[in-house]
């Protein structure tokens, strides 16, 4: 039996191969402190599940519209206009299962052989993935430690060609958390006006969770690419609710735009058909509910990333740059001698550690390792504990 080689190029997304291997070992009755899946640590406030289930009980049953229900894109319209000071119209908004149908539609409308996309590297693995599957040139933009893992809009802007179709940036970032300053955006905005053609994705998931004074800058806030912008965000990370999956995502709509909110909205009826109802009922309540428990989660990563970097950095060969903003703190360990894949492995099966190896994230990746900060402050004490006892016992890599 023979398959399409398209799916032969797929890749995935290893933190979740990580998170299969720690829970087999938990159930051999390892203590296993898991800082590899990028999950807040929290439950999904009250009110929102409440929510879910009143849509339950009303009988919201059915099927909903392919682009998720009016009442659910008027409230993102409206944390959109809070968290920007954009306001956007609900006919843009498009609800999703999640943040990755955002990229699977994006990356497979402008991918194909012959074309190039570019993305951040190292970043969320699933980018690259779909642009391999897609035939297109994978481009890989370099996110570098010595420029705070913010992104470069002069080495981004020099990797475009006459290929280029697709631009992909994030900030806040996975995994490295760094939060490109605006400044470096007005940059990147003003370059690519010598590149019409090249559509942007940018990818906010992260956008609350910013620290230390720094701010997320939507790219809805630049008018001039508007027409050529795709906006994913979700529910996923600020209200803990990754298994709820349920995103959303702002896309051009008209003519003049290629018909791209048209062509995700069929896409959305050859794929998935709809997000379902009481999702999209605890999704409002997530955005016009109160914010309390975001404001505890995101102070308890604020001080889970200052309480890694000052223990990481304690660890003799290890530095760490503080992290900015999501919650993930990117060491590099290079200077151990361990090849950062072969350090995540051993951590996993000889000190009951999981986190997840730099070059999962992408070819620049190799020398740094991720760790999540979504676990309580007793938990990362005895993980880098862990890890440091190994590194003194383990000198010179492997």
């Amino acid at each position: 039996m023979q398959t399409v080689g398209s799916f032969d190029r797929m890749g995935e997304e290893n933190a979740f191969a990580v998170l299969a291997r720690a829970a087999a070992l938990q159930a051999k009755g390892r203590d296993i402190v898991n800082l590899g899946i990028g999950q807040p640590d929290f439950k999904t406030p009250q009110h929102i599940v409440e929510a879910a289930i009143k849509a339950l009980r009303d009988g919201h049953h059915g099927y909903t519209p392919a682009t998720g229900l009016l009442e659910t894109r008027e409230a993102v319209v409206r944390r959109t206009l809070t968290t920007t000071g954009i306001e956007v119209s609900p006919d843009n908004v498009m609800i999703m299962p999640g943040g990755k149908p955002t990229m699977f539609a994006a990356i497979t409308m402008f991918g194909e052989p012959g074309v190039e996309i570019l993305y951040p590297d190292p970043g969320f693995p699933i980018y690259r993935s779909m642009i391999d599957y897609t035939g297109a040139k994978a481009v890989p933009v370099p996110i570098r430690e010595e420029n705070s893992f913010a992104f470069s809009a002069e080495e981004t802007l020099s990797k475009i060609t006459p290929a280029t179709r697709l631009l992909i940036i994030n900030s806040p970032a996975n995994p490295t958390g760094g939060v490109t300053p605006r400044a470096e955006i007005d940059k990147l905005v003003a370059g690519l006006e010598q590149h019409p053609d090249v559509a942007i994705m940018s990818d906010e998931i992260y956008d609350v969770m910013t620290y230390d004074g720094e701010t997320h800058t939507s790219l809805l806030t630049y008018p001039e690419i508007r027409d050529r912008l795709i906006v994913l965000n979700g529910w996923s990370k600020t209200w803990a609710m990754t298994g709820w999956r349920l995103g959303w995502s702002i896309w051009p709509n008209g003519p003049e735009s290629a018909d791209l909110y048209d062509k995700v909205r069929k896409l959305a009826v050859n794929c998935w058909s709809c997000v379902n109802a009481p999702s999209q009922f605890a999704g409002i309540a997530a955005i016009d509910g109160p914010q309390d428990d975001v404001e505890t989660m995101l102070a308890a990563f604020d001080s889970r990333r200052l309480l890694v970097t000052e223990r990481l950095n304690a660890i003799p060969n290890v530095c760490c740059a503080t992290p900015k903003g999501a919650f993930y703190a990117f060491p590099n360990i290079s200077a151990t001698g361990f090849k950062a894949k072969n350090l995540a492995s051993r951590l996993l099966e000889e000190a009951d550690v999981a986190l997840v190896g730099g070059p999962d994230f992408g070819d620049f990746g190799e020398g740094f390792v991720r760790l999540s900060c979504a676990a309580s402050e007793e938990r990362i004490e005895t993980a880098i504990g862990r890890m440091a006892e190994f590194l003194q016992k383990n000198t010179g890599g492997g």
